[in-house]
């Protein structure tokens, strides 16, 4: 059955996770859920794909949301569980393509932050905000630190960002905390 299982997209997993702002995959401790990663052997989610027809992403089976799901995003691992269903219930109905766009340009920007802005501490938190907020708020909280952190240190910008991110997920109402397993 493993040959079977036929996935190519990196970004946002099968049960909802966007891997693409994860920290394990970008420090390639992960391989994600596509063809030839190691996530076959150890996600009951992957076969489940193959059994109900291949499935891209669980929102397209017949039988979303099933028992899997019940409790899913009570947890959180290294990259937030809470908008697991959230997030597909968004990618269902803006379309794929639209939401793949959306991670896409998230992700440009998380590469911005731990290339720009991480001294080396910072990159699960900038994860986490990446994937917590809007596009539009972490390109303004970009644009207006590109502006302001000229001549500071790494380890100064990188607080810059952590607070900017942490005032506008407050004026969200967004907690950025991860919570344990």
């Amino acid at each position: 059955m493993k040959s079977e299982f036929n996935r190519t997209d990196g970004l946002f997993s099968l049960c909802g996770l966007n891997c693409g702002l994860c920290p394990m995959q970008i420090r390639g401790e992960c391989s994600g859920c596509f063809n030839g990663s190691t996530c076959y052997q150890t996600c009951p989610i992957a076969p489940c794909s193959v059994k109900h027809g291949n499935v891209d992403y669980c929102f397209q089976c017949s039988e979303y949301p099933c028992k899997r799901y019940d409790g899913i995003d009570r947890h959180d691992s290294l990259i937030s569980h809470r908008n697991q269903k959230r997030d597909m219930v968004k990618a269902k109905e803006i379309g794929i393509e639209a939401y793949l766009a959306e991670q896409r340009a998230k992700k440009e920007l998380l590469t911005r932050f731990l290339k720009d802005y991480d001294d080396g501490t910072k990159d699960v938190f900038f994860c986490l905000a990446v994937n917590m907020l809007e596009v539009e708020d972490l390109q303004n909280t970009l644009s207006l630190l590109d502006s302001q952190s000229h001549g500071l240190s790494i380890h100064d910008k990188a607080e810059q960002l952590e607070n900017q991110l942490r005032e506008c997920a407050a004026v969200r109402n967004i907690p950025l905390v991860l919570r344990p397993w």
